[in-house]
């Protein structure tokens, strides 16, 4: 046995039993958090302005702190980028993660010496777990790929900027810089399908065990692995043994990876944040993400239907229940203060707190009251695809609404990479399964004020191209799965397919 797999067994042992211990002081330690966190905000300008001197309870805080987005940090943001101190907590950040934001532009994360353990002991900690349930420890003795934006970090007021992943690139352990791939010099590379092509031709002849990323790009990446190297990737590489993804919703790509492999492989899910380390999937045994309760963030969640009133609900870890969309809000050790992330997720159990992540707040479609959002058609996405035998590359929805004559609909624009044999029953079962999961889309239909959703089929590479053309093409950038407006549809009617009479949707 390889050294490395050989003393992470102990190391695995140690933090699988810890975090088990964890589990079971999930609300004590989101109350000392709490009490921490309100220690050290009340010495800053943030604290100083809520009047945190006087704060105790939970209850008193969501008084004094309103629920904001970065719009309402961005003050306190702009004083850290001109190099002031204590501003949104002691001191200054160490680095400022740069992130692209729909409404803010590009937006600067502040990351504190007290929050970067969160992003580093996360990660490790997914992968420990991992060893220690399924006994799978030699992944270790291979080449893994960690792929991350540009490590070159800029200056902004002083302080290191760039890419959360280039950032967290700097804090890889030396005992894992042997088996990272791609290089120092790859990860350096801006343009995106440059940067693809330097990672298969340095990866393609190697003893790969452990590939992570986002799913639409570990898809290009196996694209152009087969295509170079004429077999399944499970193949060319003979020890790949585990996939770790986040950022979307791995079910819809999930057959189509698989089938790029060749044979089934374990998959690790995280979900990590420019703002912060949420969750992660501690056992294969059972569904969910388990929430990072002990990990200097505490957490509140909003139900789902009142993240846009003035005054909204907003509970404590141990208010939530089983089976609820919240919108998460987190305060930090970075200085992020009741900070709505933008994504929603649900409790799949409450011992321990495990969740799914069911989509962005911002990303539905409810230009007729109908509030669709990502789970449901993601959902009737798996339901068509699993009773037509079609595979679908990706796809996203959004509204058509009638100017004249004629019914508004969904307008789903679909790249396939196997299409289904019958066009017309795939799009019906996708209304279907939407109408049996949204019960308001369902009234629309009956009351005869949408017709049933229109299906586009959009040519191959759509999304890819499309993503090139807007300056989006790279390892971090997602397509939305809902639109509440038409600029990305229109944007993709450019690469729609020419469908043969027989074959267009009536």
């Amino acid at each position: 046995m390889n050294l490395k797999s050989l003393l992470a067994r102990p190391f695995a042992s140690y933090i699988y039993k810890q975090l088990q211990r964890n589990r079971q002081t999930a609300l004590a330690d989101q109350d000392r958090i709490l009490r921490q966190l309100l220690a050290v905000g009340k010495t800053t300008d943030f604290g100083r302005d809520h009047h945190l001197d006087n704060v105790a309870t939970p209850a008193e805080y969501r008084q004094a702190v309103p629920i904001r987005d970065y719009e309402g940090l961005k003050d306190y943001i702009q004083k850290i980028k001109e190099g002031r101190h204590n501003v949104l907590w002691k001191g200054q950040p160490i680095y400022l993660a740069k992130t692209s934001g729909t409404t803010s532009g590009v937006k600067y994360i502040p990351i504190t010496r007290e929050s970067i353990p969160n992003h580093i002991n996360t990660a490790r900690n997914a992968l420990l777990c991992y060893m220690a349930e399924t006994g799978n420890y030699g992944f270790a003795n291979g080449k893994m790929i960690f792929l991350s934006g540009s490590p070159v970090l800029e200056r902004v007021g002083g302080i290191p900027t760039g890419r959360l992943s280039g950032i967290v690139n700097h804090h890889v352990p030396k005992y894992l810089r042997t088996n990272q791939l791609p290089s120092y010099e790859t990860n350096c590379i801006d343009d995106w399908e440059t940067k693809l092509d330097r990672i298969v031709a340095e990866t393609i002849s190697q003893n790969m065990t452990l590939i992570s990323g986002i799913p639409p790009w570990m898809q290009m990446y196996f694209d152009r692995l087969i295509e170079q190297g004429g077999k399944p990737v499970g193949q060319l590489f003979p020890q790949l043994s585990v996939l770790v993804q986040g950022g979307v919703n791995f079910e819809p790509y999930k057959t189509k990876l698989f089938a790029s492999v060749g044979r089934p492989v374990d998959t690790i899910e995280l979900f990590p944040a420019s703002e912060g380390f949420f969750a992660f999937q501690d056992s294969q045994r059972h569904e969910g993400l388990l929430l990072n309760t002990n990990s200097g963030i505490y957490f509140e969640f909003v139900p789902a239907s009142e993240i846009f009133e003035a005054n909204p609900t907003r509970l404590s870890l141990a208010e939530v229940e089983v089976g609820v969309n919240y919108a998460l809000i987190i305060n930090s050790n970075a200085g992020l203060w009741s900070y709505n992330i933008g994504d929603t997720v649900k409790f799949v159990s409450t011992n321990p707190y495990r969740l799914l992540v069911t989509g962005r707040v911002k990303h539905f479609i409810s230009a007729f009251g109908e509030h669709v959002i990502a789970e449901e058609v993601e959902a009737a996405m798996q339901v068509a695809t699993a009773q037509t035998g079609a595979s679908v590359v990706e796809f996203t929805v959004a509204p058509m609404i009638a100017t004249g004559e004629g019914q508004s609909y969904h307008q789903w624009l679909v790249e396939f990479e196997t299409p289904p044999a019958d066009l017309e029953r795939f799009s019906q079962l996708l209304d279907d399964e939407l109408r049996r999961r949204n019960v308001y889309y369902d009234d629309l239909i009956a009351g005869n004020i949408l017709r049933r959703l229109r299906l586009t089929v959009l040519q191959p590479q759509a999304f890819i191209r499309y993503m090139k053309s807007i300056g989006k093409l790279g390892g971090q950038n997602k397509v939305p799965r809902l639109s509440n407006d038409r600029q990305l549809a229109e944007g993709l009617l450019a690469y729609e397919a020419a469908m043969p009479p027989a074959a267009e949707q009536r």
